[in-house]
This record gives C-alpha cells, sequence and structure tokens, in this order.
C-alpha cells in the first residue's frame, strides 16, 4: 500500500485540497486577507502557522488524558499563546522588517481556527504521530492557498514577486497594461479566494 493511500497519507494530503481550511472549511480568511499582499509575508506567516499547528497538535496529544474537561480550552489557549509567543520572538529577532509588516497576525494565530479546531476535534482523540501529520498537513494546506494568493496579488497589484521585478517594463509599454490596485486591498484577495473557492467546490462536488 502507497502512503497516499495509507491512513496517515490520507491525513496529510486531505488537507491540502479535498478538506483545505481555507478552500473548504472556510477558516483562517481573516489572516488571508490581510497578509497576502505580498509574498514574503504570506510565506513567513504560512511557517509561523504550519509550525504552531504542528507542534500543539502534538503536545494536545501527549496531554490529552491529564486535561480534566473542564479546563481543556483553557489548556489550548495556554499551549497555543506560548507557541505563538515564542514564533513572534524568533521573528523579531531574525527578520524584523517581516515581523512588522505582519503586525499583529502573528499573536491572533493564538484564536485562529485552524489551530484551534485541529487541537479540539483531532489531537485530544489522536496518538502524537497522527496529530503531527495532521497538524503538517493542515498546515501546507493553509500554506498553499495563502501563498498562491500571495502570487497573484503581488503579481498583479505591482508587477512584482519577493520584491522582485517580474512584469519586464516593455510589457507596460507594449500592452498598456497597468498594475491592478485593487489587488492591493481586500478586495482583491476576496476575489482571488473566492475564485479557488469555486474551483475547489467544482472538482469536488461530489466528495462532498
Amino acid at each position: 500500500m502507497s502512503f497516499a493511500k495509507s491512513e496517515k497519507g490520507k491525513i496529510l494530503i486531505q488537507p491540502l485540497v479535498a478538506s483545505n481550511p481555507i478552500m473548504v472549511q472556510t477558516l483562517g480568511i481573516c489572516s488571508a486577507l490581510a497578509v497576502t499582499v505580498q509574498l514574503k509575508p504570506a510565506i513567513v506567516m504560512s511557517i509561523c502557522l504550519t509550525v504552531v499547528t504542528t507542534c500543539s497538535n502534538v503536545i494536545m496529544s501527549l496531554i490529552r488524558n491529564l486535561i480534566p474537561g473542564k479546563i481543556r480550552i483553557i489548556t489550548y489557549m495556554i499551549v497555543i499563546s506560548t507557541l505563538v509567543a515564542l514564533a513572534d520572538q524568533i521573528l523579531q529577532a531574525y527578520v524584523f522588517s517581516v515581523s512588522k509588516q505582519l503586525s499583529v497576525f502573528v499573536g491572533l494565530i493564538i484564536t485562529n481556527c485552524i489551530v484551534m479546531g485541529r487541537a479540539e476535534a483531532f489531537a485530544t482523540i489522536n496518538t502524537p504521530y497522527k496529530s503531527l501529520v495532521d497538524g503538517i498537513g493542515n498546515g501546507l494546506g493553509y500554506s498553499a492557498v495563502l501563498i498562491a494568493v500571495a502570487c497573484v496579488r503581488e503579481l498583479l497589484g505591482s508587477g512584482k514577486l519577493l520584491g522582485q521585478q517580474v512584469i519586464p517594463d516593455f510589457v507596460y509599454i507594449l500592452t498598456g497594461y497597468t498594475d491592478n490596485g485593487m489587488m492591493l486591498l481586500a478586495p482583491g484577495a476576496f476575489f482571488i479566494i473566492g475564485i479557488f473557492i469555486w474551483i475547489s467546490n467544482s472538482l469536488y462536488k461530489g466528495e462532498k
């Protein structure tokens, strides 16, 4: 049996498209609108959320039998907020400029429905290894959409990717094309995410 068809393979692969956190579950939309104006902060945000989701899943799975039911939400918040605080401090220490671009949105990972949802729905009822795979899968699913949206927005909005000019000047001259300023605003992100959700619904209509 191939890994893709195994139980753990499905846990890893399904969040990429079939049960994508943004396109299917419509979670994490706020950060998808806020940090995708440029590709670089989108990549950093993706890494942060993937690491936090994965680590919180594993930790919650390890201590799931020790947590009284009445305080489980508080425990999730303590674990997740500690991980987010560490991630924020690392960003400020090593990529301060990107940390300033992301502003409060790294801190808001604490209340991100993807992180909380996986801790509650999966990590508390599964083994640490499965929880690790689930955290990576959902983080990658979120990251794929975030990076794709950022690529489209930065390319159409400024003709650049990662701050480097991609659309040559002669294209502007020959075609009369001008950068689409709407792509740099929240409505542009809404429009792109809406297209992604429409494509996902069309491709997986029979499986929902």
